[in-house]
């Protein structure tokens, strides 16, 4: 299924990519727990993955305190503010990461929301990631009433994925066509 889903995304053009973006965008900053919530933990995008740049951007702008991931050695997520697009340098992986200090895996216990990659998620909440449980770990770490939301293409939201004992569910999906859509 991850190979699948990773060569319909390198199919995908930068017009419909960002299109994409755009979309879960708006169908984001539409939701008043992300936008008047505090603070909001977001994966900054790479390569074919649904566009959040937009949504940092966005999220920023409205006044929200904006986490954004950085990934350790050891795979588990540090995380650090995002201060704009001058706060990013080049880290592995293609990603662009935050510069400034860490404030530690724990971070997101206090978020009032989680916006997190997936390959695929099915409407059990239950999300297909790449692997490496990175996400998983954060979700395990999450407060009670964080709303965590998986970002997907709209053909990546399935009948059902695999799932492993380790694997921790959303609370909701976000695609480009559908908007929010809460389990």
């Amino acid at each position: 299924m991850r190979r699948r889903v990773l060569a319909a995304r390198r199919e995908l053009d930068e017009g419909a990519r960002d299109a994409a973006g755009s979309a879960v965008r708006d169908a984001l900053l539409g939701v008043p727990r992300l936008i008047m919530g505090g603070t909001v933990a977001v994966y900054y995008s790479v390569g074919a993955e649904p566009n959040t740049r937009k949504l940092v951007a966005g999220l920023h702008r409205h006044g929200v305190y904006v986490l954004l991931p950085v990934l350790l050695d050891s795979g588990e997520l540090d995380w650090a503010s995002y201060e704009g697009p001058d706060s990013l340098a080049p880290a592995g992986r293609g990603l662009l990461e935050p510069t400034g200090p860490r404030h530690g895996v724990d971070a997101v216990r206090g978020a009032a929301g989680v916006v997190c990659p997936a390959l695929a998620v099915d409407a059990a909440g239950r999300r297909l990631g790449r692997g490496a449980g990175c996400y998983d770990r954060v979700l395990g770490r999450v407060g009670p009433q964080a709303l965590t939301l998986a970002v997907v293409y709209d053909s990546e939201l399935v009948e059902s994925v695999p799932v492993e004992a380790h694997d921790r569910p959303v609370r909701g999906v976000v695609t480009p066509g559908g908007g929010v859509r809460l389990f």
